[in-house]
């Protein structure tokens, strides 16, 4: 068996793992999750940061990857079983939104965004739970404080007496849990403190790391444009460069030559020609409607300035497209250009991204931010007094379940979208439910909105043909269907 595999490897089935003349200068190092990403890391989060404040398309990509993601906030909906439960816990979950933010400049959807931009543009966040006293005055005496990556240097490393470990700053325990972080008090880059005996351990149950892993065993996160930055710093380089050749060479009008003079004074202390009067001089300014006389022998020449080069469009979205496909944002949506797109590509490559954005949703913000944070509140809403949940330490699991809702994508082609949601509720296979969940909105909240509006106009005996209890009204293409079956065929 190892002479096969020998010869098998001696003749380079994999043409990209061999050593010829083309893949000669390719350095593919072998290193771990965290090898690659650490070594680096500080530098790529400064320059990712550095893009974001300078380089408008990374700008725009990420606000639009963030309004994506969050947009208005990921919402919960409980599932408890007890209606007034259910009904008492959502109305104090929304007061506490209004709460948690631990720096006092956003509610708790807010911090979501928050929390998504700074995953995305340092690579990771940490979200520190921190419960308060019962005389702060808090709904329920839970906040949540952001963190940047910094807080957790990603270069500590050291093995404990214990036995634990603390990679990248992280303290894992023999069989590799995290039970630990350990952190600055303070940025370390807003202070001049930067020794590690700044740092202090918080145990991992107060620690929410929200971050991408795109290898197994990964501890840290990569910055999203980790794939695009060097190009992304040469692009704007190479736009401005153009911009600037075409304002200097639009700054000159035009040139006046004049014949060389046959004795000529020169000014013995400039070394330059003697002027007199208007004779000689260099440049003339020229405005609307101007007839310039000139002097006998003289010309003007006017100046036609180089344009860009007429690939340069074509180049500009060559290399866009690259930007998009590597921070994760179709061309069209990061560059707004939808020149020769249909409506039917268009709902193709939305499709396609809108996976993407609900894997974000799920992976990170749902599974590593808000259910943690969901669990907390809870456990100390009951604590507390606030909720009161009778044997809740006895089935957790009831209490706690949840559905987090983002909020719902616009319809692109709002007719025949309704119209698919209304075949699809009636024949089964969907719920109203879940189609009032797909546009971001609580089922029974709409349907407390409906009854509320019933009794409305039924007190002020109104009828409308939006009340389902006066009439069923019919689709427009069950309409059209039923016109065609009744039309006699020619």
């Amino acid at each position: 068996m190892s002479k096969i595999l020998g010869k098998v490897i001696n003749n380079q089935v994999y043409t990209s793992a061999g050593h010829s003349r083309r893949s000669r200068g390719w350095h593919a190092p072998a290193t771990g999750p965290n090898t690659a990403l650490t070594g680096n890391l500080g530098t790529l989060i400064h320059r990712s940061r550095a893009a974001i404040r300078n380089d408008p398309w990374a700008a725009s990509g990420l606000d639009k990857l963030v309004a994506n993601i969050v947009g208005t906030g990921i919402k919960p909906k409980s599932e408890a079983s007890s209606d007034r439960f259910r009904k008492k816990l959502q109305t104090l979950f929304l007061d506490w939104t209004d709460e948690s933010d631990a720096d006092g400049q956003l509610d708790f959807y807010g911090q979501q965004a928050l929390a998504a931009r700074s995953m995305l543009e340092a690579g990771e966040v940490f979200a520190r739970l921190r419960l308060r006293q019962p005389g702060d005055g808090l709904t329920v005496p839970l906040q949540v404080q952001l963190l940047e990556a910094e807080f957790v240097p990603w270069d500590y490393q050291d093995d404990l007496s214990n036995g634990h470990k603390i990679r990248a700053g992280i303290e894992l325990n023999a069989i590799g849990q995290r039970v630990a972080y350990w952190m600055y008090k303070h940025h370390p880059a807003d202070h001049a403190t930067l020794d590690t005996t700044g740092l202090h351990r918080v145990p991992a149950e107060q620690v929410l790391h929200l971050y991408e892993p795109l290898r197994p065993g990964q501890l840290r996160g990569q910055p999203l444009l980790t794939q695009v930055l060097l190009r992304m710093f040469h692009l704007d380089k190479f736009d401005d460069a153009t911009l600037l050749r075409q304002e200097i060479a639009n700054l000159f009008t035009g040139f006046i030559t004049k014949p060389a003079p046959e004795q000529e004074k020169v000014d013995p202390l400039t070394g330059r020609p003697i002027v007199y009067d208007l004779q000689g001089v260099p440049m003339v300014a020229m405005e609307p409607g101007t007839m310039q006389e000139l002097s006998p022998g003289e010309e003007i020449t006017f100046n036609t300035p180089p344009g860009a080069a007429s690939n340069y469009p074509d180049f500009i979205r060559q290399q866009l497209m690259a930007v998009a496909a590597g921070i994760g944002l179709p061309y069209e949506v990061l560059s707004g250009d939808m020149k020769g797109v249909s409506d039917r590509a268009l709902r193709v490559v939305l499709n396609e991204f809108r996976r993407r954005v609900q894997q974000l949703q799920h992976n990170q913000l749902i599974f590593q931010l808000c259910r943690p944070v969901w669990q907390r509140w809870l456990d100390l809403a009951v604590l507390s007094g606030a909720l009161h949940a009778p044997g809740y330490h006895r089935k957790k699991s009831d209490y706690r379940r949840v559905k987090w809702i983002p909020q719902g994508w616009p319809y692109m082609h709002p007719v025949q979208d309704m119209q698919a949601q209304t075949l699809a509720v009636r024949g089964g296979f969907k719920s109203r439910s879940e189609v009032v969940s797909e546009q971001g909105y609580d089922s029974e909240q709409i349907d407390d909105e409906i009854a509320a509006d019933n009794r409305r106009a039924d007190e002020l005996d109104l009828q409308y043909d939006s009340d389902a209890r006066v009439s069923t009204p019919t689709t427009p293409s069950t309409e059209q269907e039923s016109d065609n079956n009744e039309r006699p065929h020619p």
